[in-house]
Order: structure tokens, then C-alpha cells, then sequence
């Protein structure tokens, strides 16, 4: 299964857990991991709240700032992207109860876009118990 995702800016936290969870067998329990199979993208696990969004996005920043000097940037001028989409992850995987996802009260799926604005695919696979 996949999901598309549109990303507004160059750095975007997405929500994508509505989507997530609509893909899921209302039956369905045992695992979702979602991928991004992107090598600038990534995906976690935290909460969707504008100022943490913010702070994702100024955090990467600092650990990765664009226009440093990168060797990577003499192919595509977009370094800092894939070393922010390294520390983010490709995956993550929710236990599913009963067609519904076993994320805490404040968690939320993010797909965190680090070098858009772009339409995007996270990849969704189920495993049943």
C-alpha cells in the first residue's frame, strides 16, 4: 500500500497518521511499519503540535545547515537533506489492535520532508498476527 504525501516546503512535518490508520484492515492486528523510500525524507513518531513542528525544523537546521560546505553538494546542492534524513530514519512500525493503531495519546505519525516542496510516497506494509 502506499500513500501520497505533498510537501509545502523545502523542511515540512506532515501529519500522515489519518491516512495510516485508514489503510489498516478494520480486522487487522499485529504490525504497520510505514517507509519512505526516499533518501532526503524521513519518517517518526512524536507529537503533531505547531511549535514542536517548529522546533523539528529549526533542530535539523542547526544539526545539518544548508549551504555548509559538503562534498555531496557538488552533485545536487542538497547534502544537509539526506544527512537530516539520516538522523530522522526511513521507518517506523505501530502495533495494530483490532484495525486500530497503537500509538499513545499525543503520538502521531510525521513524515518530515527535509528537501521539498515535493509529492512523496510512504510505503505502508501490515503484518497480521
Amino acid at each position: 500500500m502506499n500513500i501520497d504525501v505533498e510537501t509545502g516546503g523545502r523542511v515540512d512535518v506532515v501529519d500522515v497518521t489519518a491516512d495510516v490508520a485508514a489503510a489498516i484492515p478494520d480486522d487487522a492486528d499485529g504490525v504497520c511499519t510505514a517507509f519512505v523510500p526516499h533518501t532526503t525524507a524521513g519518517v517518526v513518531i512524536n507529537e503533531h503540535e505547531r511549535g514542536l513542528c517548529a522546533d523539528v525544523e529549526t533542530a535539523l537546521e542547526r544539526l545539518a545547515p544548508r549551504g555548509a560546505t559538503y562534498e555531496h553538494d557538488r552533485i545536487d546542492d542538497n547534502a544537509d537533506a539526506h544527512l537530516r534524513a539520516m538522523v530522522l530514519g526511513e521507518s517506523v512500525t505501530v502495533p495494530i489492535d483490532g484495525g486500530e493503531l497503537g500509538l499513545g495519546t499525543w503520538q502521531s505519525i510525521l513524515f518530515v520532508e527535509c528537501d521539498g516542496p515535493r509529492r512523496r510516497r510512504l510505503r505502508l506494509s501490515v503484518v497480521r498476527e
